[in-house]
């Protein structure tokens, strides 16, 4: 599948300069990192949350684990995370699973770990199990411009 139509339109739009790399078929973000032998806190994996607004999505290291207590602490007491059927339907044209770490071109509000944006290069799932995104933390950003930012996920 590669760069799941929604992700593609929106790169283009936003005129950013990125490049693909393929890696095997895998799981989850933190053996794509290691499939791709990237460091695992250079690739942002995106996780779903719901609150009383709607959704929103967290953006965090594939090499920790999101606090959903620091998020609840910072952002609201009633956020937790989505369903995986809301997944599905929110990201219709991605593999199950396979949630791209840019959240404006899907209607999402975008919260961001500190960690990952101190990064100089960013990586991020395409829509599929098998590709990642690849581009500078400048043009990461560009495409995060109203995200907030947070500390809320630490090493595993």
């Amino acid at each position: 599948m590669a760069i799941a139509p929604t992700v593609a339109k929106y790169l283009a739009a936003k005129n950013v300069k990125y490049d693909v790399l393929q890696h095997e078929r895998t799981p989850s973000s933190g053996r794509a990192a290691a499939a791709s032998h990237i460091p695992g806190d250079r690739l942002a994996k995106a996780v779903l949350l719901r609150d009383a607004h709607g959704y929103a999505l967290a953006l965090l290291p594939a090499s920790h684990h999101i606090r959903l207590s620091e998020l609840k602490r910072q952002f609201g007491d009633d956020v937790e995370f989505a369903s995986e059927q809301e997944i599905v339907e929110l990201f219709d044209d991605c593999v199950d699973g396979a949630v791209p770490a840019v959240g404006e071109c899907y209607g999402l509000d975008v919260v961001v770990d500190e960690d990952i944006n101190s990064k100089p290069e960013i990586y991020f799932e395409a829509g599929d199990h098998a590709t990642l995104v690849h581009m500078s933390r400048a043009d990461f950003t560009a495409l995060t411009p109203t995200a907030q930012l947070g500390h809320f996920s630490r090493p595993h």
